[in-house]
């Protein structure tokens, strides 16, 4: 018997854009399409246009010619920024949308959680949906009785168990659907990023759930921004990037390299084209800078820096606030600062329409040697207007690091201790 879960060949996946979408077509209008055609193409001719310009509809591949092997057992991550073509990669081998080219061969029952409620019907109980989610995945009524009250309990919703999943919220939806998915022992799970709209507590059990799972031999597929569970919980990582499989292999390596990609400059400018439809607040540069001013990408452990956030404020905003998050080069977040920390602010402060330029100053003897990247965004007290991940890359030099290198911790600050003699009345017996 082949050791092979999943087996990817040559997958793509075009989609139409701005395509008509037409709820049916009359014999007549088939008609009329096809005596048509050949006077277009002609006056297309004469007007010096190409054929290709024939369809109005433009076109985007969210995969090409994407192949990989997951054996058995194995637990792989898949990471690639927005719009890199890993939901569409999980769709299609959960068998939720076909492929335009290639295929993708699954061998074993598949349990996926793509979004919040996949696979439940709105009108049935969270009772009835666990009995629908198992009949669904090829499993017996005994079965799904063997696992149903660790699935419950496992959701925390027991008190609403018979209630119509309709009357769930978004929170609700999530706990019973990740129970069902990670409970009913598919032999392949296939997980999107659906994680990060739980609460910390519950992603923290999902993980640890996650990784039970894959204690057991089972095969499991996650997609994540988390770059932390990443490399915590899957050995190997796909990396893909507009559609293409960009690097395989150890997830450390991966991650590290995908953290890398794109942020070697000094200063990153935002183009307006890639935050579409913010109209209220806009981030247009940011940069790492001395404190004389000047552009550094190597830093030594002794020298503090600042980062330097221009925005603007297309009209008045109730309640802006600024991020900066910084990352180490495994994924993990080091900290994450606010611009509103420590002055009272409760979300009811009106930004003026402007420009603005905001400086976060970054202590010295703070981190340890490595590399580092800055994240930025904002929000407002009614939504979130923009977030750019690991815009910035910079590194803390180990020329003339005082400490052990072999020291743990994720930041090794050098701390005040102050040490005195105790005078015989004051030891301590």
């Amino acid at each position: 018997m082949s050791n092979i879960a999943i087996r990817v060949e040559s997958l793509s996946k075009k989609y139409f854009i701005g395509a008509k979408q037409e709820a049916y077509e009359t014999l007549r209008d088939g008609v009329a399409e096809a005596l048509g055609a050949p006077f277009r193409r002609i006056i297309k001719l004469l007007r010096g246009q190409t054929m290709e310009s024939e369809d109005p509809t433009e076109t985007i591949w969210a995969l090409t010619d994407l192949s990989f092997e997951v054996r058995h057992g194995e637990v792989i991550g898949v990471i690639g920024r927005n719009g890199a073509g890993k939901s569409t990669l999980l769709k299609i081998l959960s068998r939720i949308t076909e492929p335009t080219g290639g295929y993708a061969d699954i061998y074993g029952r598949v349990g996926s959680l793509l979004e919040v409620g996949t696979g439940f019907h709105a009108e049935l109980t969270g009772r009835e949906n666990i009995y629908l989610n198992g009949a669904i995945l090829g499993m017996k009524k005994t079965e799904i009785d063997r696992k149903f009250d660790e699935i419950v309990a496992f959701s925390g919703i027991d008190k609403f168990i018979d209630t119509p999943v309709k009357r769930y919220s978004s929170g609700m939806y999530l706990r019973l659907a990740f129970a069902v998915a990670a409970h009913l022992e598919p032999e392949v799970l296939i997980v999107d990023e659906v994680l990060a709209v739980g609460d910390a507590d519950f992603q923290k059990k999902c993980l640890a759930k996650m990784g039970d799972v894959a204690k057991e031999g089972r095969t499991v597929l996650l997609v994540s921004h988390n770059m932390r569970a990443i490399t915590q919980l899957c050995e190997r990582s796909l990396w893909l990037e507009d559609g293409r499989l960009k690097l395989d292999g150890p997830s450390s390596t991966v991650v590290s390299a995908y953290l890398s990609t794109g942020t070697q400059n000094l200063s990153f400018w935002v183009n307006p084209s890639y935050s579409p439809g913010l109209s209220e607040f806009q981030v247009k540069q940011v940069r790492l800078l001395s404190l004389h001013n000047q552009l550094v990408s190597d830093i030594s452990f002794h020298s503090a820096f600042k980062m330097e956030l221009t925005y603007e404020a297309m009209q008045p905003i109730k309640g802006l606030a600024l991020i900066c998050r910084l990352t180490d080069s495994q994924g993990t977040v080091v900290w994450t600062s606010w611009d509103t920390d420590g002055d009272g602010w409760n979300g009811t402060h009106v930004t003026p329409a402007g420009s603005y330029l905001s400086t976060c100053k970054l202590p010295a003897r703070l981190l340890r040697p490595g590399r580092y990247f800055i994240s930025i965004g904002a929000c407002s007290s009614k939504e979130r207007f923009d977030y750019h991940e690991n815009v910035l890359a910079f590194d803390i030099s180990e020329f003339g690091y005082p400490l052990n290198s072999g020291r743990m911790g994720v930041v090794t600050p050098i701390l005040e201790w102050n040490t005195r003699q105790l005078q015989s009345e004051e030891r301590v017996a």
